[in-house]
């Protein structure tokens, strides 16, 4: 018997360790390198990274298109560390919203020789953690041991490998929407964020439910933010689950269209500076969209419900589900919550996003 650590084991601490400043250990082939975040990265280790003078800054294409740094790899751009750089330099470089307070960056060096793996893998970690997608790659052995180690073909590029829910707990909880209410709270078995189903009365799992994949919106659900129309969404479809007596609502931990809370604040403030949603999102380094909508239809199945009508405006949610043998019967529009702070945003969802009417 082993209790040695899995890859699903070794990506939750990679993930941990990259938010709490901590190098991750990688290898492709015969080579390693330490990745550290740049968001996270710890005065103390900056010194001895720059004076090792083989150090790289892993870029996103986009933020380097913005920083007019070369890309030579095609979807990763590498760039030489400079000795003179200091912690801010190296945010004012990672962090887009910091773009008009330090607009003077560079020059930048891009690099083309050597693998670019470490580079990817480096990324991809970040966005996982939800840190900004910027990271430094060291090459080299490490002197000291016990960083959490990976191959980089171990680190998922896109979609992260479906995990399993298991389902911890569940009790009544009466709505105003309903007093025959029920939430049940799924854990993803990677360690992730938990998840949560709302059950509205007894649906009926022969025919088709009415089901919501809510994304948690901590501004819009929680605050009232007038900026999206997540809150009035999450309150009508409850409100139309309750008037026909039945339903499931899952309210997904993927804050800020999957890029966390923080992340999101950093889009609301290039928003402020005439970028849309989808911009904004993409000078950040990221996608319009990074959720994972697999994990609703996963939750679904362990719920026994194969068939629903779905309560949406996004295609994308449709697709998912259908590519995971969710069947949708119907397409429930869910309008609500225009307001003249949001109308551009909602706009943007439509014209780039493909948010349907």
């Amino acid at each position: 018997m082993t209790f040695a650590p899995d890859v699903t084991n070794r990506l939750a601490r990679a993930r941990t360790d990259l938010r709490l400043g901590q190098p991750v250990l990688l290898r492709d082939g015969d080579a390693v390198a330490l990745v550290f975040a740049v968001e996270t990265l710890q005065p103390a280790h900056l010194a001895p990274v720059l004076a090792a003078g083989t150090a790289q800054l892993a870029l996103s294409p986009r933020r380097a298109e913005t920083l007019k740094a070369r890309v030579y790899d095609g979807d990763v751009a590498r760039v030489a560390l400079a000795a003179h750089w200091d912690r801010n330099d190296l945010m004012a470089l990672a962090d887009p919203s910091l773009d008009l307070r330090r607009p003077l960056k560079g020059p930048l060096t891009g690099l083309r020789e050597g693998p670019a793996s470490f580079a990817r893998a480096g990324i991809a970690l970040a966005k996982s953690a939800h840190l900004l997608p910027v990271a430094i790659v060291l090459p080299g052995a490490p002197s000291e041991m016990g960083f959490t180690p990976l191959a980089v073909h171990e680190v998922p590029l896109g979609l992260a490998p479906e995990v399993s829910l298991d389902q911890v707990s569940a009790a009544r909880v009466p709505l105003e929407v309903s007093s025959a209410g029920r939430c049940v709270v799924f854990r993803p078995g990677d360690g992730g964020e938990e998840h949560y189903g709302v059950e509205i009365g007894r649906p009926d799992r022969a025919g088709p439910v009415l089901v919501r994949l809510h994304s948690a919106c901590f501004t819009g659900d929680v605050l009232g933010s007038l900026k999206c129309d997540c809150g009035p969404q999450l309150r009508a479809a409850l409100g139309q689950m309750g008037a026909e007596g039945a339903g499931v609502l899952l309210y997904l931990n993927q804050e800020g269209r999957g890029i966390g809370l923080a992340n999101k604040m950093r889009a609301y403030a290039l928003q402020d500076q005439g970028f849309d949603t989808v911009e904004a999102n993409h000078r950040l380094g990221f996608e319009d969209d990074e959720r994972d909508f697999r994990i609703g239809a996963a939750i679904l199945r362990e719920m026994g419900i194969t068939r629903v009508r779905l309560l949406t405006n996004n295609p994308r949610k449709i697709a998912m589900m259908e590519g995971e043998g969710i069947t949708v019967t119907e397409r429930v529009p869910l309008h609500v919550g225009e307001t003249s702070e949001n109308r551009a945003y909602l706009a943007t969802k439509a014209a780039k996003s493909g948010h349907l009417s």
